[in-house]
């Protein structure tokens, strides 16, 4: 889902930065099957996400859209904002984006044993179709629809970008009051 942002979110480990962007396919409590500095990067993907729910700015961006998308506008937002990061990357990084996701693919693959199995299949579909993706809006509500097509029940998240493209520029505004917060949040947990 927002895996460009859970990888920016890193800092400089590989070990943290593989455990963050796992953190998805990693549920029920931690245990000691996962070495420390990976354990570490899937704790401050869940505060990440923690966090984001309870931001104002993200609760903003969640409200304008559709009722009818219900529990799935976190689901949205979180994608929404991995767009505005993507289009908006000069701004946050010195690095090239396809020399960043090269790098941090790297660091991923030389972990690769650790992925959970679920994962380990979507590496390749996550660096070299879904990310690059989320450059337009478009790609957005390609993603939206694919996603759409893997959740088991009915869901709204096929229709999700006309909502990206409906309420852009507050989204946008949204994003860029969020950024800062999750950026200071997520170094101080990592220095912790």
């Amino acid at each position: 889902m927002n895996y460009l942002f859970h990888l920016y979110l890193s800092g400089d480990d590989p070990d943290i930065l593989t455990g963050n962007f796992m953190g998805d396919f990693v549920k029920g409590r931690l245990t000691d099957a996962y070495p420390d500095k990976l354990r570490r990067g899937i704790e401050l993907h869940r505060r990440i996400d923690s966090f984001a729910q309870n931001h104002a700015a993200f609760t903003a961006s969640r409200k304008r859209l559709g009722a009818d998308f219900g529990l799935y506008r976190g689901i949205m937002v979180d994608i929404f904002y991995d767009h505005f990061l993507a289009v908006g990357w000069r701004q946050c990084s010195t690095e090239a984006l396809p020399d960043y996701l090269k790098r941090v693919r790297a660091s991923v693959e030389a972990r690769r044993d650790q992925l959970p199995e679920r994962l380990k299949g979507l590496v390749p579909v996550i660096f070299e179709e879904l990310i690059p993706s989320y450059l337009n809006a478009e790609g957005v509500a390609d993603a939206l629809r694919r996603m759409s097509r893997r959740v088991p029940r009915a869901n709204p998240l096929a229709s999700g970008g006309v909502e990206l493209t409906r309420h852009y520029r507050f989204l946008q505004e949204d994003f860029h009051a969020f950024l800062p917060d999750i950026r200071g949040f997520a170094e101080e947990t990592i220095r912790r």
